[in-house]
């Protein structure tokens, strides 16, 4: 078992969780708002306070995390795929967290980087937010891959 930390844990965040959790797997995830954290606890996740804009609202919640995954792929913020991805991988260095799941071709730099100078796996889900049907199963997928590296 694994804890997985899911940063934008909306709609998709949440399918992620309960396929997660099925497999045994405990999920914490992030949401700005009370009412998301409300829906991320009623779907029976640990749901905590975290803005992706302002990392260090995350830092705290990568404690006994083994991986991150970080659901940005329809963010409007270019900044969360470059400049925050990119500062986010140079913290986890000092951290639990073994890898990343992450889903936006921007952030595919950053990822190489860090998986190059970190030996760190980083995997992009491989199917797009926008099918669920699609992108579940490869999400699932990606996070398997980080926690087997």
């Amino acid at each position: 078992m694994a804890r997985i930390l899911i940063v934008g844990c909306g709609c998709r965040g949440r399918d992620l969780g309960r396929e997660l959790a099925a497999r045994g797997h405990a999920v914490r995830g992030t949401s700005r708002g009370e009412d998301g954290r409300a829906e991320i606890a009623a779907a029976g996740f640990e749901a905590v306070a975290a803005d992706p804009a302002r990392l260090g609202t995350l830092l705290p919640h990568l404690q006994g995390a083994s991986a991150l995954c970080w659901l940005m792929g329809t963010a409007g913020d270019p900044a969360l795929h470059g400049e925050r991805f990119a500062a986010l991988l140079e913290e986890l260095v000092d951290t639990h967290v073994r890898g990343v799941v992450y889903e936006d071709p921007a952030s595919d730099e950053a990822a190489e980087r860090a998986a190059g100078t970190y030996a760190m796996p980083v995997v992009r889900v491989d199917g797009p937010p926008s099918d669920p049907a699609a992108w579940l199963p490869a999400a699932v997928a990606a996070v398997d891959a980080v926690l087997a590296a």
